[in-house]
């Protein structure tokens, strides 16, 4: 069969694994496939199963990729003790470490973000229906040779071997857990429909641990998972106006943080205390989370968009809102403007566009914007104007969008926020925009006055 003989040989592998393969779902070279590793001392496959069984009775469908998820946790876990199912992590070849993925622990239980997609987990590939699990495996076997008679028969029985590793597993899962998972999932979900009749885009719940771990496998911060260690959870400050919300599946009630429609949420603090990371927690409350993964109880609304300083060539972008004239090099009008962008303009087309888009949610984050497009400074020209100017003199302008900004220095655009969150020592805390307005022209003349007498 040369080269490409395994591939070829996977009808045959699905044939010889008998109903354990799921036929209507298999899509051979895509979720059905055999091949050689690249270094010749593995075969590598992948295999879409159904594993029979019910949900378990009082389980809304709508949550299964929750108890979906605490399945897939459980075979896992179960891998380095199952000779079945040691493929899953390739512990049998000679270097496992290559399809550690395949074990890696995941709390993301579901997103519409196309990442981790190498990660086994809940999705389109790995649901409960109503005939049982629904899973595509991958993993990996020492290379048995050519895909001759035997050697396909072994792999097929290993494929099967798989399978029943894996029903044996989820048949051991006491129902109540596989209830419990499914009913969060669910409470995330019914909770994300609710917020715009609450007036809200996003709710943080007391309790919160944002802060996350990355491993090679889960380098983005909305599949990584909980930080190990110290970590300090989130609880909303009293001044700042925590509201209790009734979670809509399993009726609890919980209180936090509500993010409202059009407002203006300042996440202030110095260096290095959580700013960037609970502004990522927001953005994942896209997600639903599984239990430990600390953020199961921050739910947003889906839209929100980053707006980051970079290189972007423009085609007709409309940056009016922020520039009377377009710098030299570009070409157009400011409601029309081609050309290579700088990091400002990058930034203010991003802005722009989700404002146009209604996007319900802007999250800034200093770190990563253009400054200048944020703050007025004493050199910069009058044909911008800044972010902090136009929620001064004209909010109205971003419409319904409401706007999280974290930031350590750009007192201007702190000042014209609605609400004020400090983080101190990772703690959240909170000042009033009329106190931080007045410390700020404190601070200014203080300034002013150690310039008067040429200290600065």
């Amino acid at each position: 069969m040369g080269s490409e003989g395994w591939m070829e040989a996977t009808g045959q592998v699905v044939a010889g694994a008998g109903e354990t393969v799921d036929r209507r779902r298999l899509r051979e070279r895509t979720n059905a496939y055999c091949i050689r590793s690249p270094d010749g001392a593995s075969l590598q496959f992948a295999m879409p199963l159904l594993i029979p069984g019910l949900l378990p009775a009082g389980i809304d469908p709508r949550g299964a990729d929750g108890a979906a998820g605490v399945i897939i946790d459980e075979v896992k876990q179960a891998v380095a003790a199952d000779t079945r199912l040691r493929p899953l992590g390739g512990l049998d070849t000679a270097w496992p470490a290559r399809y550690a993925a395949g074990i890696e622990p995941v709390t993301l239980v579901h997103s519409d973000a196309a990442i981790g997609s190498e990660l086994w987990k809940p999705d389109a590939e790995n649901l409960f229906g109503p005939d049982g699990l629904h899973c595509t495996v991958r993993g990996a076997v020492p290379y048995p040779g050519r895909p001759e008679k035997r050697a396909i028969r072994e792999i097929a029985e290993t494929v099967a071997a798989l399978a029943r590793g894996i029903g044996h597993v989820m048949h051991r899962i006491p129902p109540g857990d596989l209830a419990a998972a499914a009913t969060l999932s669910l409470d995330q979900k019914l909770l994300r429909t609710h917020l715009p009749s609450m007036g809200l885009v996003c709710f943080i719940g007391d309790g919160t641990l944002p802060a996350r771990s990355y491993t090679r496998f889960r380098q983005h911060y909305r599949v990584a998972g909980p930080k190990e260690g110290v970590h300090v959870p989130f609880v909303c400050p009293e001044e700042i106006g925590p509201i209790e919300v009734e979670l809509p599946a399993s009726g609890r009630s919980v209180t936090g943080l509500g993010i409202r429609r059009r407002e203006v949420l300042a996440i202030a603090g110095s260096n290095a205390q959580g700013k960037t990371t609970l502004l990522n927690a927001i953005r994942a409350g896209e997600d639903d989370h599984a239990e430990g993964d600390g953020r199961e109880l921050v739910v947003a609304v889906r839209g929100a968009r980053m707006a980051e300083a970079g290189g972007q060539h423009l085609n007709g972008a409309d940056v009016s809102l922020f520039f009377r004239s377009l710098p030299p090099g570009m070409s157009g009008t400011p409601k029309a403007a081609f050309g290579q962008g700088s990091g400002s303009m990058t930034m203010a087309v991003q802005i722009c566009t989700a404002v146009r888009e209604e996007a319900p949610l802007l999250l800034i984050d200093e770190d990563r914007g253009a400054a200048n497009l944020l703050v007025r400074s004493t050199l910069q020209e009058e044909d911008v104007t800044p972010l902090s100017e136009i929620l001064a003199e004209r909010p109205e302008a971003l419409g319904d969008t409401a706007c999280v900004v974290a930031t350590s220095s750009l007192d201007t655009l702190i000042a014209r926020a609605d609400r004020i969150l400090v983080l101190r020592g990772h703690s959240a805390g909170a000042i009033s925009a009329e106190a931080f307005r007045a410390a700020y022209l404190t601070y200014l003349k203080r300034c002013a006055q150690m310039t008067k007498n040429g200290i600065i």
